[in-house]
C-alpha cells in the first residue's frame, strides 16, 4: 500500500505543479475558445489541462518503475507499455482538438486506433465468466471488439460529462478510488497477481485527478479539454480490461470454499463489466440519453446540445457547486455501493444503507432552492450565503438620488452596482440634492466645471 500511496502523491504533486505553466502556455498558444451557447462559464478559459495530467501520468509511472514490488509489473506485464502508447495517441488527438478542433468522426477514428494499439500489445479481454455457465473463452476477434467498444464508450462517457467545473475530474477520481479498492483487494486478499496493473493504473488516475482538481473547481482557472477527458476515460477502460477475463474463477472458488460464496464475494468479476460500468454509471446514462435524444430529433449523435444531466440540474435551480456535488454523491453511491456489496458478508445491510442514501439524495435533488440559515448567534462566523438577509429602510435624500442615478447608468450599459456618487465632487452632490436625479443636469454641471 505504501508504494501505491507514493505513486499517487508523486502523480498528484507533478500534475498540480504543471498546471500553472500549462495554463500560461495555453493562453499564449491561443487555446482559449470563445464561450459557446451550450457552455455554462461566462469568460473564455484556457484549455490543454490534459498536458499537466499527462505529465503527472509519466512521472507516476516513472516512480513506480523504480519501486521494489510495483516495479515488477514493468517486466512481467506489457500493460504499462500499452497504456502509455494508447494514452499518448489519445493525448495528441485531444491537444489537436483543444487548439484547432477536430471533426467528431475523426476523433472517433482516433479513439479506435488508440484502442487497437493497446489490443495489439495484449490489453484485451480473453474470457468472460458467465453466471451458471462458468468461464467462457472468447476468440481474439471477439476480445478485440469487446475491448475497443469498452474503450470508446468510456472515453466518450467521460468526455460528455466534462461540462461543469470540476465535474469530470471529480467523478473519475471517485470511480478510480472504487476501482482501486476492489483491485487491491483482489491482489492482496486473494493473491490475484493480474489485478496489480489495475490497482497501479487506478492509483495513478487518482493522483492525476487530485492534482488537477484544485485548479478546476468552480470558478475554474483552466479546463482539462479533450486532451484530459479522453485520456481519463481511456485509463478507466484499461484498468477494467486489464483485470477482466484474467481471473481464474476456479482458483477463487477454491479460496472461498464454494461457488455461491465466490459469486457473492466477487460479483464484479463474475459479471466482468459490472464494476467498470457502475463506476461511470452517470456518465454512461448521460451518453445513452444524449444519443437517443439527438437521434430521435433527427440530429447527429455527436451534435452538441445543452441537455446533459448537469445542464438539467442547473435548469432545475441548483447552483453550479451544488450540481457538481449532487453528481459526486450519486457517482460515489453507485460505485462504492457495488464494491461494498462484493465485500460485505450480509448483502441486506448494504441494500438498506444504499436505499437510505438514495432517499437522502432524492430529497436534496428535489430541493434546489433550499438554503439553510444559521442561527443569529453564529452568523458572524459562517459564510455570507448562510446568513439571514437584513431588512434595511429605503434610502432618502441624496442617497436615493444617487441610487436612482446608478440604476440609470446600469440601464445605459454601465456595470451593475457602480458607485455613482463616489465619482461626483462635493459641489455636484449638493447640486444633485437640490435639482433631483436628472442625469443630464449632472453631466452639464460636470462639463461646465471642466
Amino acid at each position: 500500500m505504501r508504494e501505491y500511496l507514493l505513486v499517487l502523491f508523486v502523480t498528484a504533486a507533478v500534475t498540480y505543479l504543471l498546471v500553472s505553466p500549462v495554463r500560461k502556455f495555453a493562453i499564449a498558444a491561443g487555446a482559449m475558445p470563445a464561450v459557446r451557447a451550450r457552455d455554462v462559464h461566462r469568460e473564455p478559459t484556457p484549455r490543454l489541462g490534459g498536458i499537466a495530467m499527462f505529465g503527472g501520468l509519466c512521472a507516476g509511472l516513472l516512480v513506480a518503475s523504480q519501486l521494489t514490488n510495483i516495479g515488477r509489473l514493468f517486466i512481467q506485464s506489457a500493460d504499462v507499455r500499452a497504456l502509455l502508447s494508447g494514452a499518448g495517441i489519445m493525448f495528441v488527438l485531444g491537444v489537436l482538438d483543444d487548439k484547432w478542433g477536430v471533426d467528431a468522426l475523426v476523433k472517433l477514428g482516433g479513439q479506435m486506433i488508440a484502442a487497437g494499439v493497446m489490443v495489439w500489445q495484449g490489453v484485451t479481454v480473453i474470457s468472460l465468466p458467465v453466471p451458471g455457465v462458468g468461464t467462457v473463452a472468447v476468440t481474439p476477434t471477439q476480445g478485440m471488439i469487446i475491448s475497443v467498444t469498452l474503450v470508446v464508450v468510456m472515453v466518450n462517457a467521460v468526455n460528455f460529462i466534462d461540462g461543469l467545473d470540476g465535474l469530470a475530474a471529480g467523478m473519475v477520481c471517485i470511480a478510480a478510488m472504487a476501482f482501486f479498492l476492489y483491485s487491491y483487494r483482489l491482489w492482496i486478499g486473494y493473491g490475484v497477481n493480474d489485478a496489480a496493473p489495475a490497482a497501479l493504473f487506478s492509483a495513478v488516475l487518482i493522483g492525476m485527478c487530485l492534482g488537477f482538481l484544485p485548479h478546476n473547481l468552480h470558478p475554474a482557472r483552466i479546463f482539462m479539454g479533450d486532451s484530459g477527458s479522453m485520456m481519463l476515460g481511456l485509463m478507466l477502460a484499461v484498468a477494467a480490461i486489464s483485470i477482466t477475463g484474467r481471473v481464474d474463477f476456479d482458483y477463487i472458488t477454491s479460496r472461498t470454499g464454494s461457488q455461491t460464496a465466490t459469486v457473492h464475494a466477487l460479483v464484479p468479476i463474475y459479471i466482468p463489466l459490472l464494476l467498470p460500468l457502475t463506476v461511470i454509471a452517470l456518465p454512461l446514462a448521460d451518453l445513452l440519453l444524449a444519443v437517443v435524444r439527438r437521434t430521435w430529433a433527427g440530429k447527429s449523435p455527436f451534435a452538441a446540445d445543452k441537455q446533459h444531466l448537469h445542464h438539467r440540474l442547473l435548469q432545475v435551480g441548483h447552483s453550479h457547486s451544488r450540481a457538481v456535488l449532487i453528481m459526486y454523491f450519486w457517482a460515489a453511491l453507485i460505485a462504492f455501493g457495488t464494491v461494498a456489496f462484493s465485500v460485505a458478508n450480509t448483502g441486506r445491510t448494504v441494500v438498506l444503507a444504499f436505499a437510505g442514501l438514495c432517499l437522502v439524495g432524492l430529497v436534496v435533488l428535489l430541493m434546489p432552492r433550499f438554503r439553510p440559515h444559521a442561527p443569529r448567534a453564529v452568523q458572524a462566523v459562517v459564510p455570507p450565503r448562510y446568513r439571514k438577509a437584513r431588512t434595511e429602510a429605503p434610502a432618502t435624500g441624496p442617497e436615493a438620488a444617487a441610487e436612482a442615478l446608478g440604476g440609470a447608468a446600469d440601464e445605459a450599459g454601465a456595470p451593475a452596482g457602480a458607485p455613482a456618487m463616489a465619482e461626483l465632487s462635493a459641489k455636484d452632490k449638493a447640486l444633485l440634492s437640490r435639482i433631483g436625479s436628472g442625469a443630464t443636469a449632472v453631466g452639464q454641471r460636470s462639463r461646465a466645471k471642466g
